[in-house]
């Protein structure tokens, strides 16, 4: 194809993007008002609640009580059902399902290069675009709300990540295919615009950084594993960190023999490209335990597993999370996926621009729990967004707004996105006066979860 007819061919797409605005105008996005027949938010947790670990939800709760902005950390399936209700083009995406503002972070590629990208998958599931923007933009007000600003300035941020995304997309519309794919935000360049953002964002950008290079594999094992009669094992620390060893009923100790072990780990590596066999034929399983993290998956079992080369003190942390449906799968059209682990790998892959090299699933076979498998802190890192100015935070959200784009545009019709948003700030300020009505809906919601704490429906536990 000519560049003139590629050319055509995008203008072609951006019409049709323009012609949705007759049955889905820009600005019916910004209407946010609560149905009265609106789901039960704390119902929605508690039905999240039923296949999850009892005595871990306490310390999820726990977490969600700290502010609305930990609320809506853990309360992706609350959103998703309100999100179910508002307008949409009709075009599709891979969507991250749960675009918070703090599941973007700093992570190695395969070749040790850092890079800022998404880095959260378990609700990832084809969908709507605007559900994802919306969640980062609404993400947006509620943080700034928790760092103190001004109401003008919360606004202007939800205006910052609808804006960067228009632009970048329409940059993504008129690339060629190839090079969206190939495109990565470099963590030299999120460097350059924070230190141009102001002395205090890149000074905390580079703290950032300088710790995400530190937090390599090895600093994993130093940190998670000691050394117990010449044998190296993971450290016990109840509640967050608890050895298999020491918390398995004994039935389960029974089943988990050396041979089912190997069974569950070759199963894992079946899933690998073939050119991975031999690296992790490299490492075997020495010792487990199961492991709390985040807010809103806390509850899911979440196992790290180490395992130990064939060299003296050379060690591997891998972990193990378990899969559920996505929040998103009772609201649009579902997907005949044969795992749900494989479906967050397969999301994970499609939506970045460089994924980790042991990404991988299974199913146990004594239980059918899924689960897919990561290598567990690698030099990744993640902003403290609460510590951010206003400058620091705007920063932030423009770069994540860039990669939410190029995700988007990597597994859907970018020309005809950009077409449908267009050049004027219509549609920006639509999901701007959304933004803002669904962080007043995240404070509602987050007083409902302090009532049903102090009526005694939920449980919490403070500070864990």
């Amino acid at each position: 194809m000519s560049e003139n007819q590629r050319m055509t061919t995008i203008r072609d797409l951006q019409d049709r993007g323009r012609a949705l605005r007759k049955n889905v105008p820009r600005r019916n996005h910004g209407i946010w008002v609560p149905d009265p027949s609106r789901s039960d938010p704390i119902l929605l947790l508690q039905e999240q609640d039923k296949n999850r670990l009892k005595h871990l939800l306490p310390i999820k709760y726990g977490r969600m009580l700290e502010s609305p902005f930990t609320f809506m950390r853990g309360s992706a399936v609350v959103m998703a059902s309100d999100l179910a209700t508002t307008p949409v083009t009709g075009l599709q995406v891979q969507l991250c399902g749960d675009a918070h503002l703090l599941n973007f972070g700093i992570f190695a590629t395969p070749e040790r290069k850092l890079v800022f990208d998404i880095n959260d998958f378990d609700e990832t599931y084809p969908g709507p675009w605007e559900w994802d923007l919306k969640r980062l933009a609404a993400s947006a007000v509620v943080a700034g709300r928790e760092n103190g600003f001004e109401d003008d300035v919360n606004r202007k941020l939800a205006m910052v990540v609808s804006r960067y995304y228009r632009r970048a997309m329409v940059r993504f519309a008129q690339s060629a295919f190839l090079d969206v794919w190939y495109y990565n935000v470099e963590v030299e360049k999120v460097l350059e615009v924070f230190e141009k953002s102001s002395r205090k964002a890149g000074k905390s950008a580079q703290k950032v950084v300088k710790k995400a290079r530190e937090s390599t594999w090895e600093h994993a094992i130093e940190k998670l594993t000691e050394v117990v009669d010449g044998r190296r094992r993971i450290r016990n620390d109840p509640p967050l960190l608890a050895r298999l060893s020491e918390i398995l009923p004994e039935e389960r100790k029974a089943e988990m023999t050396e041979q089912y072990v190997k069974k569950l780990y070759q199963d894992f590596v079946n899933t690998l490209p073939e050119e991975r066999h031999h690296l992790v034929s490299h490492f075997r399983i020495s010792d487990g335990a199961l492991r709390v993290g985040g807010i809103g998956s806390i509850g899911t079992r979440c196992i790290i597993f180490l395992l130990e080369g064939t060299e003296k003190d050379e060690a591997l942390i891998l972990q193990l999370k378990e899969a559920g449906p996505s929040v998103l799968e009772l609201y649009v059209e579902k997907k005949d996926y044969a795992s749900q682990a494989r479906r967050v790998v397969v999301g994970q892959k499609l939506m970045q621009a460089a994924s980790d090299i042991f990404l991988g699933w299974i199913e146990d076979p004594a239980t059918g729990i899924q689960y897919y498998w990561r290598q567990l802190k690698d030099m990744k890192g993640s902003f403290d967004v609460n510590s951010l100015d206003e400058a620091g935070l705007e920063t932030y959200l423009k770069v994540c707004s860039v990669c939410l784009a190029r995700a988007h545009a990597r597994t859907g019709d970018a020309a005809s996105i950009s077409g449908y948003i267009g050049k004027s700030d219509t549609f920006c300020e639509a999901v701007t006066d959304f933004a803002v009505a669904y962080a007043d809906q995240t404070e509602r919601d987050y007083q409902a979860l302090k009532e049903a704490v102090k009526s005694g429906r939920i449980t919490a536990e403070k500070g864990i």
